[in-house]
């Protein structure tokens, strides 16, 4: 059978069971799996245990420090590549109920959309992995390539067993290369590749100066206030241009290649949408700063939240005696979580050191692939085999996904294809997936096994 014969016979499958694999993913989807929570991760992990071995995959739950990782594989494409495909299976919590129009773990499909907690962030996306994976073996008996399987169950806690795992069972998971289908399609709805994540960080500021809430007439202007010592404090670490101002936090970061800013620049972007999107009449500063730069090459420092003193109904002059602020700094190749932290530390300790610096976690490392790797045209070549356009390429995706576990413990290329619709509501009510990006992220997954298996293995 020539090779376009043969994938679309997967397709024609795949085609053929379109209700029946609609009706298997809202089965899997009423299964909760709340990693916060601990609830059904038990359940859920023995459920894809179960499911892969079926279609013929050798597997496993294997246990971490937290909750255990599913481990799936097949591997009897001698001389072929091997495809390591991530995903988690944990969700995030469905609060606030109230604001749901169906019930979370109900699945609901309405104008052409599943809505349920998990169905994009990251269940109806790794299902569609899986069920391209069962299509092939349905219609050939067969891989076109080796994979390997890996599903997370702490992803929404901040994937903080992972590096272990990996480094622990490097030779378990030896691949040529990772590929995560998970986050939305680009905002413009096109289909996009992206070669990395940025990192992630967080921490506390805390101060408390009086043993008690005092007086703000009998007492202002005397007690030092808590709250100011705070503002006061974030003043010194990023100013009103918009510029970071904690010493050496840029130190480390590697600058974007001529490749990845011509990516960039043809990214579709209308900004005044954007800004109307959001209710917004300006971007932060610094306004002459080119939009995808900023999310792709530069990091950033957000404040989560700012708690202290009195927040209720009318006025209540009171000077308060504690406050609390949130942050966190998301990072770009090649900046390491654990120097940032301690970089942020000396900062506070210098110009605040009344303010406790308190790290929330060891955060997540940021992952970057070339654009000009090898694998990057089989990737593109898939994109258009399923859905007929050239993918977008993105050279860092904005958020955090543990990729660096694959890019610096494995020492692979690592990319991330997102299948869900831009408007998906991820950690948010009504999360949905679209029943096109369902079917179509279905086809890409039989696709690129397909082209994956048209190389030889490095």
């Amino acid at each position: 059978m020539a090779s376009s014969d043969t994938l679309a016979a997967v397709f024609a499958h795949i085609e053929a069971n379109r209700s029946a694999f609609l009706d298997r993913l809202l089965a899997y989807l009423r299964h909760p799996s709340i990693s916060a929570e601990n609830i059904g991760i038990a359940e859920v992990g023995a459920l894809l245990v179960e499911m892969l071995t079926e279609i013929g995959l050798e597997t496993s739950l294997v246990p971490t420090d937290g909750h255990p990782m599913v481990v799936a594989r097949w591997q009897k494409a001698p001389g072929k590549p091997t495809v390591l495909l991530y995903g988690h299976y944990d969700v995030q919590p469905p609060d606030p109920l109230d604001k749901w129009l169906s019930p979370p773990f109900e699945p609901t499909i309405r104008d052409g959309r599943i809505y349920a907690r998990g169905v994009g962030d990251n269940k109806g996306q790794h299902f569609a992995q899986i069920l391209a994976i069962e299509s092939h073996l349905a219609v050939h008996g067969t891989l076109p390539c080796n994979v390997i399987l890996l599903l997370e169950g702490e992803e929404e806690i901040g994937s903080p067993n992972i590096a272990g795992f990996v480094q622990a069972n490097k030779a378990m998971l030896e691949a040529d290369l990772a590929v995560t289908a998970d986050g939305p399609r680009h905002a413009s709805g096109a289909a996009a590749i992206k070669f990395g994540s940025r990192g992630v960080v967080s921490f506390e500021l805390r101060c408390r100066h009086a043993v008690r809430d005092v007086h703000s007439g009998n007492f202002g202007g005397v007690v030092p206030n808590p709250i100011w010592t705070l503002v006061h404090l974030l003043g010194t670490m990023k100013n009103a241009a918009g510029e970071i101002t904690i010493a050496g936090l840029h130190d480390d970061i590697e600058a974007p290649t001529a490749e990845e800013l011509a990516a960039i620049e043809a990214l579709p972007l209308d900004i005044e949408a954007v800004k109307s999107s959001l209710g917004l009449t300006r971007l932060d500063a610094p306004a002459d700063r080119p939009f995808y730069e900023r999310l792709c090459f530069r990091p950033t420092l957000t404040i989560n939240g700012f708690h202290g003193g009195y927040g209720g109904p009318g006025t209540k002059t009171v000077l308060p005696n504690e406050a609390l602020v949130k942050c966190d700094i998301r990072l770009v190749e090649a900046q390491d979580p654990e120097d940032i932290l301690r970089k942020v530390a000396a900062h506070v300790a210098q110009h605040a050191p009344e303010v406790e610096f308190v790290a929330a976690d060891a955060g997540m490392q940021p992952s970057k692939t070339p654009i000009a790797s090898p694998f990057t045209a089989p990737l593109r070549r898939a994109f258009v085999a399923a859905q007929g356009v050239e993918p977008l390429l993105i050279p860092a995706g904005f958020g955090s996904l543990p990729g660096y576990v694959f890019t610096k413990i494995l020492g692979i290329p690592a990319f991330v294809t997102p299948y869900a619709n831009p408007d998906e509501a991820n950690h948010a009510p009504n999360e949905n997936l679209t029943l096109d990006c369902f079917y179509s992220g279905l086809r890409t997954g039989a696709a690129l096994l397909h082209e994956l298996g048209q190389l030889k293995a490095s």
